[in-house]
């Protein structure tokens, strides 16, 4: 137990002499220790007195219990929080608005779809337009009936599929269940089986984030046997969320510690993707580069970091129509890096991340678990690259 809370407590006087900018040297002077004896606490050779750990507390201008928590202190407040609250606030009490043609609110989810997929910029240009959708859709809704109603609820489902992302990417999973449950419920009033089953996968990607792998898988294998028996093999759109629906429950297969069903699952998405080519059902981004990407992740999630890398190496991340599932594989070959302890490489990754979308590693607490893994993992120089990295993209320290 002691050598554990040794590590732990090296592991944070290291971040935080780090993220200061401080030498050991001088971080080991005011504290009035020997730098050997910093140099022994940051490896977690030795565990500090009490009396040491409140002068490092002090030096380091942060609070003791902050040196003996398993994580860097939480901000109070952050830019993801302000993007969190926006759809919260509209998701909970939407602002009165009129009613629309159906046709014209689709168009503009598809719009904001659009933006989410392309854009570098897509969560500050999310948070400005979202609410005012959100309470544009509620109104159409409310307003329209029959033939119309069920296409207004096809396209809710549509919208909350987004929003179920988007709070997902900023780290709130209660946020993103809320709204993947409003999109599976709005895809039943649709009466639309395409919709249901993208609205499941949406669930499904809330189930793992929220580290319920086996429940994911289960739902995953469901949502697809039903999709099958609805509308058959032969159905193009059926066929790629099928795929997806597969890709998904690789995932969850590899999470739960069974790679072998993962990789055969992917093997079984690979005719589909084939057959459909890059078929974006459901903003799924479903074909062969994403089959591709997924393999990758499926390796990197068994802890096979050098296959996982052997094959990112082959692909043109570029081919994929989005831009998150883009970033999504630059950030597995970062995390593959980092499992083998090359974190210069992992620095490279998170940095082309950044060129491609600068918010993305903003907002994305993988982004920042990485981030911070290299500043507390890393030699000298990676350290205090990773501090620097961590500062310009506005993560707290």
């Amino acid at each position: 137990m002691n050598d554990q809370l040794a590590r732990m407590v090296g592991d944070r006087v290291r971040f935080y002499r780090t993220a200061a900018h401080q030498t050991k040297t001088v971080v080991a002077g005011l504290t009035g220790i020997t730098p050997d004896y910093l140099y022994q606490i940051e490896r977690g050779q030795k565990l500090p007195t009490i009396p040491v750990l409140a002068q490092l507390a002090e030096v380091l201008r942060v609070d003791p219990g902050d040196l003996l928590s398993s994580q860097p202190a939480a901000p109070t407040r952050r830019s993801s929080s302000v993007t969190a609250d926006a759809i919260y606030r509209a998701m909970t009490a939407p602002a009165t608005a009129s009613p629309v043609p159906v046709r014209e609110l689709g168009r503009q989810v598809c719009e904001a779809w659009s933006t989410w997929q392309t854009s570098t910029h897509r969560y500050s240009e999310l948070t400005t337009d979202v609410p005012e959708l959100i309470a544009t859709t509620e109104a159409t809704i409310r307003g329209t009936s029959g033939k119309h109603h069920r296409q207004a609820q096809a396209v809710a489902a549509d919208l909350y599929g987004l929003l179920r992302t988007v709070t997902k990417r900023v780290g709130r999973v209660d946020l993103s269940l809320l709204a993947a449950d409003r999109a599976h419920r709005a895809a039943e009033q649709a009466d639309d089986p395409i919709r249901l089953a993208g609205a499941r996968w949406n669930l499904i990607q809330v189930m793992l984030a929220d580290g319920h792998a086996g429940a994911a898988e289960e739902e995953a294998m469901k949502a697809l046997a039903d999709l099958r028996s609805a509308l058959g093999p032969d159905h193009l759109d059926a066929a790629a969320l099928s795929g997806a629906l597969l890709l998904i429950a690789a995932v969850a297969a590899a999470r739960a510690g069974d790679a072998w069903t993962g990789r055969d699952r992917l093997r079984r998405a690979a005719p589909l993707a084939e057959q459909v080519g890059d078929r974006n059902v459901c903003w799924t981004a479903f074909g062969p580069t994403n089959v591709a990407m997924y393999a990758v992740s499926i390796e990197v999630e068994s802890g096979e970091a050098v296959e996982g890398l052997r094959l990112a190496a082959k692909i043109d991340h570029e081919q994929s129509p989005s831009i998150e599932r883009r970033v999504a594989f630059l950030l597995d070959q970062a995390k593959g890096y980092a499992q083998r302890r090359e974190f210069a490489q992992t620095l490279t990754l998170l940095t082309a991340a950044e060129t491609d979308a600068p918010e993305d590693v903003r907002f994305r607490p993988a982004a920042h678990a990485l981030i911070r893994t290299v500043m507390e993992r890393g030699r000298r120089t990676e350290s205090v690259a990773a501090a620097k990295f961590a500062s310009r993209v506005g993560l707290p320290l």
